[in-house]
């Protein structure tokens, strides 16, 4: 990265904080984590619309693509543990099985490494755990 890159993406950064501290000041402290309770998952076909067919008739469904969001999450180790634990639920909603979930992450050993694929089954097993308990 050049400086003149470096000095563009530091100005971006400071103007998206400033914004989001302006449009609300609680997005200061944002977590991820605490996201997850406020919204855990998306139905199935709200996931459709989203990520499925309703925009993108001829293309990938949303069970598909949040395969392939798993297996790039995955990828980013540990930094994506939130966003690697909605996809997984939004994954189970949209039809995945958890066979699948499990074989998209392994598949990405090679690429993110075991201690990365090692990260997202454990964290691919307290969804599945997590899922077993909502059966009351």
């Amino acid at each position: 990265m050049n400086e003149e890159f470096s000095k563009l993406f530091k100005t971006m950064m400071e103007q998206g904080t400033e914004m989001a501290r302006l449009f609300n000041p609680a997005l200061e402290s944002f977590s991820p984590v605490n996201f997850e309770k406020f919204f855990p998952t998306m139905s199935k076909d709200m996931m459709e619309i989203w990520f499925g067919r309703t925009f993108n008739r001829e293309g990938l469904d949303a069970r598909t693509r949040l395969l392939l969001t798993i297996a790039a999450l995955t990828v980013l180790g540990a930094q994506a543990d939130a966003q690697l634990r909605l996809t997984i639920r939004h994954a189970l909603e949209a039809g995945a099985t958890q066979r699948e979930i499990a074989e998209a992450i392994f598949q990405m050993s090679m690429f993110g490494g075991v201690p990365a694929m090692t990260r997202a089954l454990e964290i691919a097993r307290s969804v599945f755990d997590e899922k077993s308990g909502d059966n009351t």
